[in-house]
């Protein structure tokens, strides 16, 4: 069974920067918080959806999709799939668009019009999912190579949230949470141990999935989303991800402590949950957990974007050294989890 790596990675971030104050600057009915100390959020980019040239979603997951191809060996014309992700699928500015599809759409004006094309959509664990999708097609052998990429422009839930809610313990208050983004990877058959994916994984547990809606506001219809915050990060909900990579590690005789991780990325929810998930890891684990890699200060929360955003930006900032093993730890609404992990060296940004 042939085996995936990480071939080229590429992102988009806009250049407008709203800073936590700033956000807060927005509440309309809410008092005063602290949301930098409950969530370690300094600032976030926020997409210019207004512009002459809109920074849409469509827009920037172009964007990040010629950066990725820029660094790749593979010419558009040669990829086999392309498969976008993105909760939030806005073009010409402010319109959502479900059909035709942005696979379809991106695959045409990257110039990949002979690649097989579609959407997938599964809250902030979708491009996770599309890199599950493509990995099992390698694997297969039923294609060589393909390009999974998502552009999130979610702040306008940040700017529902600041306009309606009235105490920091509103449903809306993750929304505050969130930034700007896009990132695309290109995908193919590993040659070596040096650059491979050597395990992907996901679960859902859906009987958690009324605890984070995105749905339309209740009180203005605007783009919104609802969290239970309490029972969403509740601790047996945490635990969902050690003890379903402890179990499947154990069916082919491995153990977490031998695997050799370098580095861990968790979802960008909030520098306290990323600390409090690597705490329970830990615990379930029975090991100390490799050293966390982050973006959450300056970036946000990205949703689907977010684990391969951390991953560019630090592979931008020279903090991987080639040959790393890297843990990607997805949490998303659903509840969806799991683990992928890759070591990396000739992935370069």
């Amino acid at each position: 069974m042939k085996k995936s790596r990480l071939e080229a990675i590429g992102a988009y971030l806009p250049p407008a920067v709203m800073s936590t104050q700033e956000l807060l600057g927005r509440m309309e009915k809410a008092g005063e918080f602290d949301l930098f100390k409950i969530t370690g959020m300094a600032e976030r980019r926020v997409a210019d959806d207004a512009a002459e040239v809109p920074e849409d979603c469509l827009a920037m997951a172009l964007s990040a999709a010629r950066a990725a191809l820029s660094r790749s060996r593979y010419a558009p014309d040669q990829l086999d799939v392309v498969i976008s992700c993105s909760i939030t699928r806005t073009t010409d500015g402010r319109r959502l668009q479900f059909e035709p599809s942005f696979a379809h759409r991106i695959a045409k004006e990257i110039g990949a019009g002979s690649a097989v094309h579609f959407d997938v959509s599964n809250a902030c664990a979708g491009m996770m999912t599309g890199v599950y999708l493509l990995d099992r097609m390698i694997r297969s052998g039923e294609v060589r190579n393909g390009l999974v990429l998502s552009g999130e422009h979610i702040t306008p839930i940040a700017f529902t949230a600041a306009r309606e809610m009235e105490h920091s313990r509103d449903p809306q208050f993750a929304s505050l949470s969130v930034g700007d983004s896009a990132v695309a990877a290109v995908i193919d058959r590993a040659t070596d141990n040096l650059d491979v994916i050597h395990d992907i994984e996901l679960m859902t547990c859906s009987e958690y999935s009324h605890l984070c809606l995105g749905m339309p506001s209740n009180d203005t219809g605007d783009l919104a989303m609802y969290t239970n915050n309490k029972e969403m990060h509740a601790e047996d909900r945490l635990s969902l991800w050690p003890v379903f990579q402890r179990d499947k590690l154990a069916k082919s005789g491995r153990r977490f402590a031998d695997e050799g991780y370098d580095f861990v990325i968790q979802h960008q929810v909030g520098s306290r949950f990323v600390d409090f998930m690597n705490v329970v890891g830990g615990r379930i684990f029975e090991t100390p957990m490799p050293q966390a890699l982050s973006v959450v200060e300056k970036l946000a929360n990205t949703a689907s974007t977010s684990h391969y955003l951390v991953l560019h930006q630090a592979l931008a900032e020279r903090r991987i050294p080639k040959g790393s093993k890297i843990l990607m730890v997805p949490a998303a609404s659903g509840v969806v989890t799991g683990f992928l992990s890759a070591t990396v060296s000739s992935l370069e940004v």
